[in-house]
């Protein structure tokens, strides 16, 4: 079943959709999306509202934000295409207050040269932003490119993980 709530924090209203009981009763996240996010979820017809349903991944993103969580131990419901799981899984190895560039990225998963295109627009459809940390890619020359939610919030929680 399809479940979601809101959650307020410092990036603004945050949307969590997930699929309940799918992890031994827990919670798997389906999406989290930012308000003017691109690409975004929006609540569908069928979809229940169950705050409770989230208390667990809402408490760790208190943390996060509160700087007191540099991982998150939530269950992620399956999506995307291989290479897409691919790309979002080397995200998932990335330190917390580091950073990379998108060519690491497409190295590690093994599409450099002009893969690094097809890398950057995997990791743009990344559907869990924050706990999956795409923030942490930034260009060759250290500027920060691309962030679904905007580059003031990428810049801010970059500046929370004191990489920038």
């Amino acid at each position: 079943m399809t479940v979601y709530a809101y959650v307020d924090g410092p990036l603004g209203r945050m949307l969590l959709v997930g699929r309940h009981g799918e992890d031994g009763g827990r919670t798997a996240l389906v999406s989290l999306s930012l308000p003017g996010q691109k690409g975004g979820a929006a609540v569908e017809d069928g979809w229940r509202h169950a705050p409770e349903a989230f208390q667990e991944i809402a408490g760790q993103l208190d943390e996060y934000f509160a700087g007191r969580r540099e991982r998150f131990d939530i269950p992620f419901a399956r999506s995307g295409t291989e290479f897409q799981r691919r790309v979002w899984s080397a995200l998932e190895e990335i330190p917390y207050g580091a950073t990379v560039s998108y060519g690491d990225i497409a190295r590690t998963v093994g599409s450099s040269g002009a893969g690094v295109r097809a890398v950057g627009t995997a990791i743009g459809r990344n559907p869990l932003l924050v706990v999956r940390p795409c923030h942490r890619v930034i260009g060759a020359d250290g500027s920060l490119r691309g962030y679904a939610a905007g580059l003031e919030r990428k810049e801010r929680l970059l500046g929370l993980e004191r990489a920038v």
